[in-house]
Parts: structure tokens; C-alpha cells; sequence
């Protein structure tokens, strides 16, 4: 198992905006291929210009063949032009974890 955590940091007043717009054009496309992620919320503490979603695969070939789907999808190409437009991010760091051997995620 592999878990995907993808860091955004958008320009300062955007957040809102930018994650109704995930809301209303990318959430249904991205969850249809990805799943439902461990996490996706806002940042309260730090940089709270940021958000943060985690995604968990079987392992590195299942993600770049549920990756490789979503970037066919046209929904999720509509979704990523309008945010290019919106011009609301800033960056995006993404960071790949492997569970420690002693972590049982079915135990959360």
C-alpha cells in the first residue's frame, strides 16, 4: 500500500475559491478514478493558503493506471483548464508514504 499526499498552496484569499471549484468540476471526475481519499481538507495551522488530500493505492502500478484514466477523462481536462484560469494556485508538492510496518490502517 502507498499513500499519495499532495500539498496546494494557493495565492492568499483563493482557497475558498479554488476548493469550490474542485467541488463543483473535479471531485466527481478525480473520485470516480482515485476513490475516496484517506483525507481532504483545509489547512487551520501553518500555511493555511493550502490544502491537502491523500490518496491510497494497492501500489505504484495501481496509481499511474487510476492517474493515467483520470487524465483521460475529459471532465477532469475541463476541471484542470478552468483551475488553470482561475489562477489560484501557487504550488503543489506531492510526496509519496509507505505505512510504517507496525501501522494497521483498518485499526483508525
Amino acid at each position: 500500500m502507498i499513500y499519495d499526499m499532495r500539498t496546494y498552496a494557493c495565492r492568499p484569499g483563493t482557497i475558498k475559491k479554488q476548493m469550490k471549484l474542485y467541488e463543483d468540476h473535479g471531485w466527481e471526475a478525480q473520485s470516480r478514478h482515485l476513490g475516496y481519499p484517506a483525507v481532504y481538507g483545509a489547512v487551520e495551522t501553518g500555511d493555511v493558503n493550502s490544502y491537502v488530500h491523500i490518496w491510497v493505492y494497492e501500489d505504484a502500478a495501481d496509481r499511474a493506471t487510476k492517474r493515467a484514466a483520470m487524465a483521460a477523462d475529459p471532465d477532469w481536462q475541463n476541471y484542470l483548464k478552468l483551475s488553470a484560469e482561475a489562477g489560484n494556485l501557487v504550488s503543489q508538492t506531492n510526496t509519496i508514504l509507505t505505512p510504517a510496518a507496525f501501522f494497521d490502517p483498518a485499526k483508525r
